[in-house]
């Protein structure tokens, strides 16, 4: 991997601000991703972020930091938090900004025990395929404390597949619909597609409750997308 996400971030974070990430999947087109929205302060963030970073507490672990907005928000608060991502660009510019404790670390090699876990920005997607869901969860559980809670969102991604007289069109070489082929790209630089995943929330339910989880939604976003709180 490259990680030209974390060279676009060190970018932004360095005063090199010229253009966007872009992004597409197999479904979708190509979109920009600018880069400040990246850098949001909590005023600016959608309401679910804002809601799971209210009901968290005690000791937090922030998966997939980014650029470290999330923790800096919690840090303000007083809270005790460790920030981990697998982009190397990405940790630099959370240590830069101010994020305590950053750690480059994928969440499968996490061993500490924390009373809120954070997976935002489509948290399901760090899964990557539906086959692997059951292993997060499962890993995520031994992460937690007693009484601990893990604050996940995703989306209902199905409306992507509706043509425009509200039937639906499905690959049939695809076994889940949120299963999807995420690209990359900057500066003319692209990154081998990820596999990326969204999960409904029923379906999330399930998974939790195949690896004795409790999954209660939060609230719900405005557009298909949601905040679960599992423990």
């Amino acid at each position: 991997m490259k990680d030209i996400f974390g060279q676009a971030l060190l970018d932004y974070q360095n005063g090199n601000y010229s253009e966007d990430l872009i992004t597409s999947t197999n479904i979708s087109d190509e979109d920009h991703l600018p880069l400040p929205y990246l850098f949001r302060s909590y005023a600016e963030m959608p309401k679910l972020e804002q809601e799971a970073l209210k009901i968290s507490e005690g000791k937090i672990l922030d998966v997939g930091c980014g650029s470290g907005s999330h923790s800096l928000w919690l840090q303000e608060k007083g809270f005790q938090v460790k920030a981990i991502d697998s982009s190397k660009g990405a940790i630099e510019v959370a240590k830069k900004r101010g994020v305590l404790h950053a750690e480059l670390k994928p969440l499968l090699e996490e061993t500490e025990t924390f009373d809120t876990i954070l997976l935002l920005m489509n948290g399901t997607g760090i899964f990557q395929e539906l086959s692997e869901v059951s292993k997060h969860l499962n890993h995520l559980k031994s992460l937690l404390n007693t009484d601990g809670q893990i604050l996940i969102d995703s989306s209902d991604i199905s409306y992507m597949y509706e043509d425009e007289d509200g039937g639906m069109w499905l690959d049939l070489n695809q076994s889940y619909p949120g299963e999807l082929d995420y690209f990359l790209s900057y500066k003319g630089k692209k990154e081998k597609p990820m596999k990326w995943l969204y999960l409904d929330f029923e379906t999330l339910k399930t998974a939790c409750l195949t690896v004795g989880l409790k999954c209660e939604k939060v609230m719900d976003g405005e557009h298909f997308d949601y905040l679960a709180r599992l423990s």
